[in-house]
């Protein structure tokens, strides 16, 4: 399983605390150091059945400043992709990838239906 957080962000160090104290093992990648590539990104859209728009970290900085709010209606799916791969900091965080499911953003239930599930799998 891989972990892909921003280390200074509070829901990501929230998130990480979530994971240790539940057991779950897992793999780390600082998404500023190792942006995620646009093949990447358009696997983990595919697996998670989310709308592209909520890989974006709309509360970021750069989302704000590039007015990306009112582009990306007027963009394709690869140019969003694209633009994605160019910097980490515009990727919602943090991100669990697992064989078969993506988590995008920390919400504990949905983390909790999805992980202690496939964590008590892994201890079988």
């Amino acid at each position: 399983m891989l972990y892909v957080c921003y280390p200074k962000c509070s829901t990501c160090k929230k998130a990480q605390k979530w994971l240790g104290a539940n057991g779950i093992e897992y793999e780390t990648r600082d998404i500023k150091e190792n942006n995620p590539t646009y093949d990447e990104l358009k696997e983990w859209h595919c697996k998670s059945s989310l709308p592209l728009k909520k890989f974006f970290n709309t509360s970021g900085l750069i989302y704000r400043s590039m007015n990306l709010k009112d582009k990306l209606v007027d963009m394709s799916e690869e140019e969003q992709l694209e633009l994605l791969a160019t910097d980490g900091m515009l990727v919602k965080r943090p991100i669990i990838i697992t064989d078969n499911t993506v988590l995008v953003g920390f919400k504990e239930k949905d983390w909790e239906n999805v992980l202690k599930d496939l964590n008590e799998k892994q201890k079988d």
